[in-house]
């Protein structure tokens, strides 16, 4: 695989608007009528939140995402997808390039909301 050319630059005040946090995946479950999104009940420390992923095709066990941490985009604006509302936004790495994704998570637990970057 050749990797995708670099994006444009962005300056400091750009990267620091973008609030990536570490959750827990407390529950992984196919949402009705769509075939691709995944409905993940994320942990954050002091609150929880439903965010879904269009992951469903990758993973045929979802049962493997629970307990895992990973990172998420927590200050994206809400969005409705297949009747429900995604609050947030998982990082995972390959699904741009067309290779299995893999989630994109820290390399030993860390307390659920702490802040990436």
């Amino acid at each position: 695989m050749t990797p995708a050319p670099v994006k444009p630059p962005v300056g400091p005040d750009e990267l620091e608007r973008i609030d990536v946090r570490v959750g827990s995946i407390l529950a992984a479950e196919d949402v009705a009528g769509s075939t691709k999104l995944v409905r993940l009940t994320v942990d954050f420390g002091d609150h929880t939140r439903r965010i879904l992923s269009g992951m469903r095709l990758e993973r045929p066990d979802l049962m493997e995402l629970v307990g895992k941490q990973a990172l998420f985009v927590v200050n994206l604006a809400s969005r409705k997808m297949a009747g429900e509302i995604s609050e947030g936004m998982l990082f995972d790495i390959g699904a741009a390039d067309g290779i299995l994704p893999a989630l994109a998570m820290p390399e030993r637990r860390v307390p659920d909301g702490a802040r990436a970057g």
